[in-house]
């Protein structure tokens, strides 16, 4: 059992060195040919967008959108009911999701923002997918795995076939590139896994290409910003900072941060994770390192690395803070641009779905 488990390991780090070298070939490439990249990207809104997207993907996105790449943001409302019984308030996480996604800058003329529940063809994409993965390989998913070891409720065959529905919504657009964190990369492997069985088992519509092409993720290199107590990042931790608090609110949860009883503040992330926390938090949101950070503090203690965490995030959201006032008060507006997104991406999909049936042969 032991060699089994190191013949795993083995695997799964020599895939992660393979990922991780086409990442680095892709990120080179990006700023010479962005037109060769189609990106699928998007959240689940289970409730309002905080730092932790913000630093983590949403300034990504916009940073890929910005170097010319086609880009496709997907509100995954469908995602909401994998693992709970209601949808809670989905309509306002809705809007509020495009709302942050607007005050950004993420641009409805040149990013495809769209919703999960609105593409027909899309979903339908999930039954022939389905028919490509075994029972076995979607049980290994870690995802699925952690939902069937840890959660306190039956697993819904929603949930167990969730990495086929990832798939089914890089490949209705025939996306090409996926901006994950290595935790994500096995959905991309059933992605690309799918895509290959595809082209093996039905063949090709146009000879010279597959009809799915096989998608590479990239990997992010945003720093992880953890909660204000120091673990990871939960509304119902009341840990986290929301895109729309107002900076009052803002500095009241900052004042609140876990730190240590070293007066002296040091980047140390090991050894000093809650302090290293709002290091990185000051830096990522002034352009700095966090070690120039640290050594500016210096002893101002944990009050003083508040009071410099507080300065710096509220003035780089300041802007965005008040783009995004403007934007809640014309929810039309909001659902205009989600309608125009639905509309393109309808239309994508449609002509994916006509693929698929013409090289299934159901063209009929």
């Amino acid at each position: 059992m032991a060699q089994i488990e190191d013949a795993l390991e083995s695997t799964s780090e020599a895939s992660l060195r393979a990922s991780q070298a086409r990442s680095d070939a892709i990120e080179a490439d990006l700023t010479v040919h962005p037109e060769r990249y189609r990106m699928l990207t998007g959240d689940r809104p289970t409730g309002r967008l905080h730092i932790g997207h913000y630093f983590g993907s949403l300034m990504n996105r916009l940073r890929l959108q910005d170097l010319g790449m086609d880009t496709w943001v997907l509100i995954a409302d469908y995602q909401v009911i994998y693992d709970r019984d209601g949808v809670g308030d989905l309509k306002a996480n809705v809007l509020s999701a495009l709302a942050d996604y607007l005050a950004v800058g993420i641009d409805p003329a040149r990013s495809t923002i769209f919703a999960h529940s609105a593409i027909p063809a899309l979903n339908q994409l999930i039954l022939p997918f389905l028919s490509l993965v075994t029972d076995a390989e979607l049980r290994r998913n870690p995802t699925v795995k952690d939902e069937l070891a840890n959660s306190d409720r039956p697993m819904s065959g929603l949930m167990l076939t969730f990495p086929v529905h990832q798939a089914a919504d890089i490949l209705f657009c025939k996306a090409n590139l996926v901006p994950v964190g290595k935790d994500q990369l096995p959905h991309i492997e059933v992605t690309r896994l799918i895509a290959r069985r595809f082209d093996e088992r039905y063949g090709r519509v146009h000879p010279e290409q597959p009809v799915f092409p096989q998608a590479d993720a990239l990997l992010s290199a945003a720093p992880a910003i953890l909660g204000l107590d120091g673990t990871k990042m939960s509304k119902s931790k009341g840990n986290v900072i929301e895109l729309g608090m107002t900076a009052d609110e803002t500095a009241k949860l900052i004042k609140k941060a876990k730190t240590d009883a070293d007066r002296h503040i040091t980047y140390d992330p090991v050894n000093r994770p809650e302090v290293s926390n709002l290091v990185m938090l000051a830096a990522v949101s002034s352009g700095r390192t966090p070690e120039q950070v640290a050594e500016e503090v210096g002893d101002g203690g944990g009050g003083g690395l508040k009071k410099e965490v507080t300065e710096a995030l509220n003035e780089h959201l300041a802007p965005i803070r008040a783009r995004r006032a403007e934007l809640v008060t014309d929810p039309g507006h909001l659902l205009e641009v989600l309608h125009e997104g639905n509309d393109k991406a309808n239309a994508m999909a449609e002509a994916t779905l006509a693929d698929v049936r013409t090289a299934m042969q159901m063209d009929y």
